[in-house]
């Protein structure tokens, strides 16, 4: 892959709104596939939003009537806002574009960056994204008293954790010894080429992931650099290790699809 720009865009005070970055995205898209400019990764804060990719359920979405941009990316509900890292690289890739390499990519260089900082995170299979992994289901605390054998997220179709409380609230996974998000990924590939990308929570107000279904995923949760580290964290600190990692990794990557066994 060619060399990789990185424009930062805004951060803290200067956290750019969602629609003007939308916007911005769009542009360098159209100057990225006319070869006027090179690979570019757009780097910065929003100020709070929820944003909704295709799939997104209205059962997925706030109760109170909170606004929600629906946006053109894949994947579902998610929250953007101060203390979380969003990266939006726009990428030629060559054709077939293989998305689900371009995905794997993308988590392999923010499991890097949280490597740096001395934090173990995985994939979950079947889940994009970075996770820090829970305990084993039969370790976990039951919740409400009950086995987790009769947790109501997984066994009630009624059942809504966005009414429940604390007990059930996605901010507080890492308390349930669940698994839990750290960084999420929703792309689009328009004409060979990506737009949108990651968000990486660095030292959010994770409660306001409590007012949705994070990414349409009703038995895990979300997490964060600073509360996983049991320290403080910022911005400024991840910025040039996620930069770092994402260079590593797209810059020597190799974009040809992968290969896929025939079944014998």
């Amino acid at each position: 892959m060619s060399e990789l720009r990185f424009v930062r865009l805004g951060f803290g005070e200067e956290a750019v709104e969602y629609q003007e970055a939308w916007q911005r995205q769009r542009e360098v898209h159209a100057a990225r596939f006319a070869d006027e400019i090179p690979d570019t990764c757009l780097l910065l804060e929003h100020p709070p939003v929820y944003t909704a990719g295709r799939r997104t359920q209205d059962s997925e979405r706030p109760l109170d009537g909170t606004p929600v941009i629906d946006v053109d990316r894949g994947g579902k509900i998610t929250w953007h806002g101060p203390g979380q890292l969003v990266g939006y690289p726009i990428l030629k890739l060559p054709r077939p574009v293989d998305v689900v390499a371009h995905v794997r990519r993308l988590e392999d260089a923010l499991i890097g960056a949280c490597a740096e900082f001395g934090l173990e995170t995985s994939r979950i299979e079947g889940r994009s994204g970075v996770w820090v992994l829970g305990d084993p289901v039969e370790e976990r605390p039951a919740l409400g008293g009950l086995s987790l054998d009769f947790d109501p997220r997984l066994t009630d179709e009624e059942f809504d954790p966005r009414l429940n409380g604390p007990e059930y609230a996605p901010s507080n996974a890492g308390q349930r010894r669940e698994d839990r998000k750290l960084a999420a990924i929703g792309i689009r590939i328009a004409k060979g080429v990506s737009m949108h990308g990651f968000s990486l929570n660095v030292n959010p107000d994770n409660t306001w992931f409590d007012r949705i279904v994070p990414c349409g995923i009703r038995d895990a949760g979300v997490a964060s650099l600073a509360n996983e580290l049991g320290r403080e964290i910022t911005i400024a600190e991840v910025l040039p290790v996620v930069e770092r990692q994402l260079r590593s990794v797209l810059e020597n990557a190799d974009l040809r699809p992968r290969r896929v066994e025939s079944a014998v």
